[in-house]
């Protein structure tokens, strides 16, 4: 029987445990907070987002970093597997807009209770408030150092700790200083899937605005890195929501050197002539009145006062005044309303972390350490990082079952 260490208890850790127990090997957990699945309880505000339902073309291409990476794993665990495995053992699921996968409870305590029932009847040994100090081994894996100073030796030892995200849940990067005393490569990390800080006044000012169903285009000068439709949300600092959350992602590494420039598209399914034909008929109807008050139809309330000032059009000015340039150009500002991103929010507002254990070091079908053997990772410990929408959990799932499931053969 082999004795298998997994480091962290979080939703790769607890899937890692569960198939190596599977395979009929010791198993024991190590987890420094007081209960198993931390993060998870946290994860689709509360509601966790298990996984998501869509074909594999888009589970890879909403993977952001590493996806060529996956595609053992992916496949070797799929997003029906991790559906049907949650289904057998009491959790059931629901499908949601955009294909996300829940719990029909909407209770992430229900997931974690559905792991941890199936990690206790496994025999899988918990050992809660243990912080692991130090991974030890140098061509294999020799044991683990707790921080009490305990030394515990296995045959396997299985890094699941999490990234750098929502410290306060556990994931502090000591997968990151285990794997670098180990001999392994760390790319640089950042705060991943995360608000935006905004330069602009007017961000401020449209503090809980949501806006839905626009389109957001971010351009380095001329060059676009990113463009999608979806759902924003403007904060005191600047902007969020899965719109601007994703948008992250992408830019995180280049908004270290220099600002990006954020245009919205408030009204994407009109065209500039269609829309400029609306604008028109809207003036028409309202054509004594003033172009403060003719323009209420066209934005939410919080809106306009800010669309006012940025249009360079008295307020007070009749619309039947308004010059045909005036209103073409009111119309430019509805389709490129622009900001200035200055930054990201830090890793206490950032749901995962880009960046981690490189990738090139780590066997994808099993993932196992290539440097050092019986050493494997899974889940955000990795370089491994993808939009939001259940994709980041499939990514727990399949990275830690392609661990656990490995260890059946490992003294062969």
């Amino acid at each position: 029987m082999i004795k298998v260490l997994v480091v962290g208890g979080g939703a790769a850790g607890m899937f890692a445990a569960i198939f190596a127990a599977y395979n009929g090997n010791e198993v024991h957990i190590f987890e420094k907070n007081e209960k198993l699945g931390k993060k998870l309880f946290i994860t689709g505000k509360g509601r966790c987002n298990i996984t998501n339902a869509s074909d594999m073309e888009t589970l890879f291409s909403s993977v952001v970093t590493n996806s060529k990476f996956l595609y053992s794993s992916f496949y070797g665990y799929t997003n029906q597997d991790v559906i049907e495995f949650f289904e057998r053992i009491g959790v059931n699921t629901k499908i949601e807009r955009g294909n996300r996968v829940f719990p029909v409870s909407d209770h992430s305590s229900d997931v974690i209770a559905g792991l941890t029932r199936e990690l206790q009847q496994l025999g899988v040994e918990i050992h809660l408030h243990t912080a692991v100090k130090k991974v030890v081994g140098k061509e294999r894996f020799e044991y683990i150092e707790l921080q009490k100073g305990t030394r515990i030796e296995g045959d396997v030892c299985i890094v699941a700790t999490g990234g750098f995200s929502y410290q306060t849940t556990g994931s502090t990067g000591d997968g990151y200083r285990f794997a670098k005393e180990l001999g392994h490569q760390v790319t640089g990390i950042l705060p991943a899937l995360v608000p935006l800080t905004i330069k602009e006044w007017y961000a401020k000012e449209l503090q809980g605005l949501s806006l839905r169903n626009v389109k957001a285009t971010i351009y380095d000068e001329k060059k676009k890195l990113y463009d999608d439709f979806g759902e924003m949300l403007f904060t005191h600092y600047g902007v969020s929501g899965p719109l601007m959350l994703s948008a992250s992602s992408y830019i995180g590494n280049i908004l270290k050197e220099k600002e990006l420039k954020l245009v919205i598209d408030l009204k994407p399914a009109l065209t500039s002539e269609q829309l400029d034909q609306r604008v028109l008929r809207d003036f028409e109807e309202n054509m004594n009145k003033s172009f403060k008050n003719a323009i209420g139809k066209l934005f939410p309330t919080k809106l306009i006062p800010i669309m006012l000032e940025l249009s360079g059009i008295d307020p007070d000015k009749k619309v039947n005044l308004i010059s045909k340039e005036e209103r073409q150009q009111f119309v430019l500002l509805i389709k490129n309303f622009t900001m200035t991103i200055t930054g990201l929010r830090d890793f206490n507002e950032a749901i995962i972390t880009k960046g981690g254990i490189s990738v090139k070091e780590v066997n994808p079908s099993t993932m196992e350490s290539k440097l050092v053997k019986g050493l494997y990772f899974a889940g955000e410990v990795l370089d491994l990082d993808a939009l939001t929408g259940g994709f980041n959990l499939q990514i727990a799932w399949s990275t830690g079952y392609a661990a656990g499931n490995s260890i059946c053969d490992w003294n062969k």
